[in-house]
C-alpha cells in the first residue's frame, strides 16, 4: 500500500519505547510515558481520593479516564470525570482536580509537561 503523506527535508524517524517499570516518575506521582518534541504522555495510576489545589500551567492537557471518578474545575466550571470520559484543560487555564475514588488516567500535554520545569510550582 502506498503512503499518502511525504516528509520534506530530514525527518525525525526516531522510535522511542518506554518500558513500564523503567518509566520516570514525577514529584506529583505521575509516571512519564513516551515524549516527543511537541507532545508527551503521562499516567496517573491509582491516585487516592484527594483534592488538588488550583494551578495554571503553560501547556495544554487532554486526558482519558481509565478507572475511578474525579471532578475537574476549570475557571469556575466543574465537570465529573468517569471511566471512558476525556477532557481538555487549555494552556494557562486555572484548574483543579478532586479525586473521588481511586483514579487512573492517561494525559497528553503539549508542549511536554516535564520539560523546562513546566510541572514545577
Amino acid at each position: 500500500m502506498m503512503s499518502h503523506w511525504r516528509s520534506k527535508g530530514a525527518a525525525d524517524r526516531t522510535v522511542k519505547k518506554i518500558t513500564g517499570g523503567a518509566a520516570p516518575k514525577g514529584d506529583m506521582g505521575q509516571v512519564y510515558l513516551a515524549s516527543g518534541k511537541r507532545v508527551s504522555m503521562r499516567l496517573w495510576n491509582n491516585e487516592p481520593p484527594q483534592s488538588k489545589e488550583a494551578v495554571q500551567r503553560d501547556y495544554e492537557t487532554v486526558g482519558y479516564v481509565i478507572a475511578g471518578r474525579a471532578e475537574l474545575t476549570i475557571e469556575a466550571q466543574t465537570v465529573k470525570l468517569e471511566p471512558g470520559d476525556s477532557w481538555l484543560v487549555p494552556a494557562n487555564a486555572e484548574h483543579s482536580y478532586r479525586i473521588l475514588e481511586k483514579f487512573t488516567a492517561v494525559e497528553a500535554t503539549s508542549p511536554p509537561a516535564q520539560v523546562h520545569g513546566r510541572d514545577s510550582g
